[in-house]
């Protein structure tokens, strides 16, 4: 792997393969939290309507460009980075490339594109809220933040979609999607030194004349806590109990919460929420405990989705689980037995092109480097049981959560 930075900021990594596919991405450390003054749900808009037509390439070329090459063009926004990346085949990697580079740095944001675009939007958001397991996390999200640039909603409201114009679009692109705040990630099968030097001069072709800060300024937020009931007229019910936990740039009590999500709720059916409501029981139909990590916070939830009348018994269960991983710390089997599964689960997903990719991009954005396995192995073997005891109180001891419960 090859990696670095251009004299005006721009970070970039190429990584050769032995794939018939390319894979290419472009991050921008961004997002919803960058929106400032802006309409809520404006970074999401952006993302939808980049593709709506450049200097050079109209909506229809955009849309048809890698299609007719077979590839694949897909986008998506976070609270802090928007990404752009495509699929290919290795041959047409830098067609790839020249157009993620050309929406970047071009974008024209057409008036009528962009009001066709807002109602895709309107669309999407309306399915969210047909979809109660989906529009609690938000809602929590949401409360839990506040009024920190954390709690905006990705996708907005109907109103502040409705609000947003394209030169509000254009403000934030100006402000935002500058060299110093991307990261440009490749992965295909050509010799290193040419990925390199052809990302390069292409990366110096598109940005040339682009400068300013962008990015967003760090403020560590104030959780509200509380509980929370809504009718919500459905027949299931849903709950998310969640809590503060540790930031991006906290690496050992980083790696701890990751550990300590999937052993109380991770993909496997031997987590101990899944085999205890689910497994043992049959008490829910999905139950799960995320990790979200943030530059300043973090946010580790536990989510329920089950019949209404099965909820009391969920919640006193989850309760009694996480008053035991706080209290009791996991044996050294145990403890040797869950990380190697987490590390087998991480082996399995980043054998793929397009996630590795993905993954460079985030590091570099990120840290500024791609942060070595080793390094992260090394830190994420020494975790004892106490720390994640330890880790277990700070996020889920008494007084700490919040909950929110759709009926």
């Amino acid at each position: 792997m090859r990696s670095g930075r251009t004299e005006y900021g721009l970070k970039y990594a190429v990584k050769r393969s032995a794939s018939k596919v390319g894979y290419c991405s472009l991050g921008v450390r961004c997002g919803t939290r960058a929106e400032a003054e802006l309409p809520e749900g404006t970074a999401h808009l952006v993302e939808h309507t980049l593709f709506k037509g450049t200097k050079n390439r109209s909506a229809g070329r955009i849309n048809s460009y890698l299609d007719r090459l077979g590839g694949e063009l897909n986008a998506y926004t976070t609270k802090e980075e928007i990404v752009l990346h495509s699929t290919v085949l290795k041959e047409d990697i830098w067609k790839a490339c020249g157009l993620l580079l050309d929406i970047a740095t071009c974008a024209t944001f057409p008036q009528h594109e962009v009001e066709t675009e807002k109602g895709v939007v309107l669309d999407e958001i309306i399915s969210y809220k047909d979809s109660p397991s989906e529009d609690i996390y938000d809602c929590f999200e949401s409360a839990f933040f506040g009024n920190h640039p954390l709690g905006r909603l990705t996708l907005g409201t109907r109103e502040s979609v409705e609000n947003t114009g394209p030169e509000q679009l254009r403000e934030y692109y100006r402000r935002c999607f500058v060299p110093s705040q991307i990261a440009l990630c490749i992965v295909a099968d050509e010799d290193e030194a040419l990925l390199e030097a052809k990302a390069l001069k292409l990366c110096e072709a598109a940005f040339a004349g682009i400068g300013g800060e962008g990015g967003f300024a760090l403020s560590t937020p104030v959780p509200h806590i509380f509980s929370r009931t809504e009718d919500r007229d459905n027949h299931e019910a849903n709950a998310v109990i969640g809590a503060l936990a540790p930031s991006l740039y906290e690496e050992k009590e980083r790696l701890t919460a990751v550990l300590l999500s999937n052993i109380l709720g991770g993909p496997a059916s031997n987590s101990l929420l899944g085999a205890e409501l689910r497994e043992k029981h049959g008490w829910v139909y999905g139950v799960e405990c995320g990790y979200t990590q943030y530059s300043d916070a973090g946010l580790m939830s536990i989510s329920i989705g089950c019949d209404r009348a099965n909820l009391n018994r969920c919640l006193r269960s989850t309760r009694r689980i996480v008053d035991r991983i706080c209290s009791t710390p996991l044996g050294d089997t145990r403890l040797k037995a869950c990380k190697k599964q987490l590390l087998g689960q991480l082996a399995i997903s980043s054998d793929s092109g397009e996630n590795q990719c993905l993954s460079m991009g985030k590091s570099l954005l990120a840290f500024g480097r791609i942060v070595p396995d080793s390094e992260t192995l090394e830190v994420f073997h020494s975790i004892c049981a106490e720390q994640l005891r330890a880790m277990a109180e700070r996020v889920f001891g008494e007084g700490k959560t919040s909950e929110l419960i759709f009926i």
